[in-house]
């Protein structure tokens, strides 16, 4: 099957200015390759700092003003500018932000969650709503809390379900795991492989490397603003010498399951 996004040599400088209006080009991405494909789940992983979560957001066209950006980004065969991207964002293609800031905090959870059923085309929202959030342990209360009232696990669960009602033909979850516990990491996880089983492109960038090995198709490792490698979620097995790139090794040698050894990890 073609791929429905498709990144190729994407690099991103951050314009500034100095004391004096002295210009100056700051790197972020210095050559980011990715593909996704309907019914496919591609885990993006590295170090903090490589560069995943700005690519998400590059994806969807949400880089700020003094972004430069150069390489190509194709979804659905067609290389797309920054401004298609995002006039693709929030109806084909959807971010799971990392940040729970997100969720609007003069609005009820109900309010929010209703109106991302009303925008999957659910005939009955409310009941829809309450059920997207049973399904992740939330009761019914929980759509009368505002924001600031829920806990980081809690806000990012309801953020998973109003992703996921819209049914986006591609979705990029943005660390959304962080702060669950294990058990509703797996289940969250678990959602998008049925979320890919059901024809969508899902891209999970993720520091949960081992969880997702179980759902993943692939895996892109990046580093440094830059793809260094992808690998077959089955070769992330005893002391990772069937991965084919150092950094990938040094990766997963470094997870506490295999002795927290950190060398070659920046």
């Amino acid at each position: 099957m073609s791929a429905l996004l498709e990144v190729r040599g994407l690099e991103v400088d951050f314009v500034q200015y100095e004391r004096g209006l002295r210009r100056r080009s700051v790197p972020a991405l210095t050559g980011m390759d990715l593909t996704a494909s309907p019914g496919e789940v591609v885990a993006l992983v590295g170090a903090s700092g490589a560069g995943k979560s700005l690519l998400a957001h590059a994806v969807l066209g949400l880089l700020p003003p003094n972004a430069v950006e150069c390489g190509t980004v194709t979804y659905d065969g067609v290389p797309r500018d920054p401004a298609a991207r995002r006039r693709l964002a929030g109806r084909e293609t959807m971010l799971l932000p990392q940040s729970v800031s997100f969720l609007d905090p003069v609005n009820p959870v109900g309010r929010q969650v209703r109106r991302s059923a009303r925008l999957a085309g659910r005939s009955d929202p409310r009941r829809a709503a309450e059920e997207a959030l049973a399904q992740r342990g939330l009761g019914p209360e929980v759509l009368r809390l505002y924001p600031h009232e829920l806990s980081g696990g809690m806000a990012r669960r309801v953020m998973v379900a109003m992703a996921t009602l819209r049914a986006p033909r591609l979705l990029l979850a943005d660390e959304p795991t962080t702060g669950l516990p294990p058990e509703t990491v797996r289940t969250t996880l678990a959602e998008f492989r049925q979320l890919a089983d059901d024809g969508c492109a899902v891209v999970v960038v993720t520091h949960e490397l081992l969880a997702v090995l179980d759902v993943a198709d692939r895996v892109v490792i990046c580093s440094a603003g830059r793809t260094v490698d992808v690998a077959d979620p089955a070769d992330f097995t005893g002391d990772g010498s069937r991965l084919g790139h150092p950094f990938s090794r040094a990766l997963w040698q470094a997870l506490p399951v295999n002795g927290l050894h950190v060398s070659g990890v920046s």
